[in-house]
C-alpha cells in the first residue's frame, strides 16, 4: 500500500467513526426527545422540516448503517452511492429553516421567533447531512473510475474548458426563477418589504445570489476577474470563492423551499394566496436547482487535472 493510499484510508476511517459518533450522538437526543418530553420550539412547532419523532430517529439509524456501508463495500454501487445521496438531501430538508436564520445572522438580526434550541437542533442535523455527503463523495472517488488516485471516468485528454449548454440553460432558468419570484411579489405588492433595513439587505443579497452568481458560474469572467475590478483584473478567481454559497445557497433553497411546497399541499396559513405562494416557492426551487446545477458543472470543468492520468 502506498503512503498516499494509506493516508487516504486512515482518513476514510476517521470519517466514518465521525458520521458514526454524530449518529449515536444526535440519535440519542431525537430518541430522549421522542419517547419523553421535547422542548417547545416556537411558532414553528418544531425544529427540523417533515423530519420528526421516530422519523428524525430512523434518519439518524440510516446515516450510521450508511457509514459502515460506504466504508466497507469496495466495488462501485451506484444504488449504494444514490441512497446515501437521498439522505443527504432528507437531511438537508430536514434543516432547511436553518437557511433564514443563517441569512439573518448575516443581516445582525435574529428576529423575534429564534429560538436557540431549535438553530442548535437544525444546525445538528445539517452537520449529519455534511458529513454523509463528504463520505459517499469519498466512497464515489475510491471505487469509480480506473485511477487509483483521482477515480474520474472522463477519458484521458477531454478536459473541458468551456460550460456545458445544460449548465448554461441551468443558470438562465435561474435568473428566469428570480425574474418570476419578484414578479409574484410586484403583482401583490411590496408593502411592509421596503421600510426595514434588513429586508432591503436580504433583497439586495438575493438579486445578487439569484442573477450574478448561476452566470458567473458559466461565464468566463466567473473564473478571472474582468478587467474593470481593480488590483485583481486578469487574475484567477479561487473557486470556492463560487463553489462554497453555489452549493450552500442551492441546496439551502431548494430544501426550504422545497419542503413549503409539500407542506403547502396540505394547506398553508399566510396572509398571501395559495397561488402566490406557489408560484413564489416554485421559481425559488428553479433557482436553487440552477445554482446546484451550474455549481456542479463550474466544479467539474475548473478542478485541477489529476497529476497521474492527466485527467
Amino acid at each position: 500500500m502506498t503512503p498516499s493510499a494509506s493516508i487516504a484510508r486512515r482518513t476514510g476511517h476517521s470519517l466514518t467513526y465521525a458520521l458514526l459518533g454524530w449518529a449515536v450522538a444526535y440519535g440519542g437526543v431525537r430518541l430522549a426527545w421522542t419517547v419523553g418530553e421535547a422542548p417547545e420550539f416556537g411558532p414553528f412547532g418544531s425544529d427540523l422540516l417533515g423530519f420528526t419523532g421516530w422519523r428524525s430517529v430512523a434518519l439518524c439509524v440510516a446515516a450510521g448503517v450508511l457509514a459502515v456501508a460506504l466504508n466497507r463495500v469496495a466495488t462501485w454501487r451506484p444504488v449504494l452511492a444514490a441512497v446515501a445521496w437521498t439522505f443527504v438531501g432528507a437531511l438537508v430538508a430536514a434543516a432547511g429553516i436553518l437557511l433564514p436564520e443563517l441569512v439573518g445572522f448575516l443581516l445582525f438580526t435574529v428576529g423575534p421567533y429564534f429560538d436557540p434550541v431549535a438553530f442548535s437542533s437544525r444546525l445538528g442535523c445539517a452537520t449529519g447531512a455534511v458529513l454523509l455527503g463528504l463520505a459517499t463523495a469519498r466512497y464515489q472517488r475510491r471505487t469509480r473510475g480506473d485511477c487509483p488516485d483521482c477515480c474520474r471516468t472522463l477519458r484521458p485528454g477531454h478536459r473541458r474548458s468551456t460550460p456545458a449548454r445544460w449548465a448554461r440553460w441551468a443558470a438562465y432558468a435561474a435568473v428566469a426563477g428570480l425574474v418570476t419570484r419578484f414578479a409574484a411579489q410586484a403583482m401583490v405588492g411590496f408593502d411592509g418589504l421596503t421600510q426595514d433595513a434588513s429586508v432591503i439587505g436580504l433583497e439586495i443579497g438575493l438579486l445578487l445570489a439569484g442573477v450574478l452568481l448561476p452566470l458567473a458560474l458559466v461565464h468566463r469572467w466567473g473564473e478571472i476577474w474582468p478587467e474593470w475590478v481593480p488590483l485583481l483584473a486578469g487574475r484567477r478567481i479561487p473557486r470556492l470563492l463560487l463553489l462554497v454559497p453555489g452549493f450552500g445557497l442551492g441546496a439551502g433553497i431548494v430544501a426550504y423551499f422545497g419542503m413549503g411546497l409539500v407542506q403547502l399541499t396540505s394547506g398553508s396559513i399566510s396572509q398571501f394566496s395559495d397561488t402566490f405562494l406557489w408560484v413564489a416557492m416554485s421559481a425559488y426551487c428553479i433557482l436553487g436547482l440552477g445554482l446546484l446545477a451550474g455549481s456542479c458543472d463550474y466544479h467539474l470543468r475548473t478542478r485541477g487535472a489529476c497529476k497521474a492520468c492527466g485527467r
